[in-house]
């Protein structure tokens, strides 16, 4: 089983659509049951809310419930119960790191790390553009099932 956490700031636009988009993929390749996936933010400000409705409007647009996920904050112990802690941009890469620990197993690392063209994913909480952030996180979720796959992971 590959556990896989996604990070944003808040927990209610990127990092929840991370987690949804990635277990449809993972399901639409008959992967879903090796994968346990879930999301968090490095900030606790949006704790206990639910996906900003634009994200769950996006998400909906594709055929994606997020129906009962709640905004969480990262915590040390996901450096140790996640094998990767996939983040949307460099900014909460170095925030998941500090609050993960030196000693964190997970690979912390952005999303679009593993795609053809490296770069961070907007926050669509600023920018608005809910369709591009989708866009985005949907090329990073195929990348990466790409990259298990390769490895030999979801075998």
């Amino acid at each position: 089983m590959v556990r896989v956490l996604f990070v944003c700031l808040g927990n209610i636009c990127r990092s929840p659509m991370g987690e949804f988009i990635l277990k449809k993929e993972a399901a639409s390749r008959g992967v879903a049951d090796r994968l346990a996936v879930a999301s968090a933010g490095t900030s606790g400000e949006e704790e206990g809310n639910p996906v900003y409705p634009p994200a769950r409007a996006e998400l909906a647009k594709h055929g994606i419930r997020c129906d009962g996920k709640r905004a969480r904050q990262l915590q040390r112990a996901d450096g140790e119960r996640y094998d990767y802690i996939l983040c949307m941009e460099e900014a909460n890469v170095r925030d998941a790191r500090r609050i993960c620990g030196p000693r964190a197993s997970a690979q912390i690392v952005r999303l679009l790390d593993y795609s053809a063209r490296p770069r961070d994913i907007a926050d669509p909480w600023w920018t608005r553009d809910f369709a591009k952030a989708y866009a985005d996180i949907a090329e990073g979720a195929a990348a990466f099932l790409d990259y298990l796959a390769r490895e030999g992971k979801l075998a």
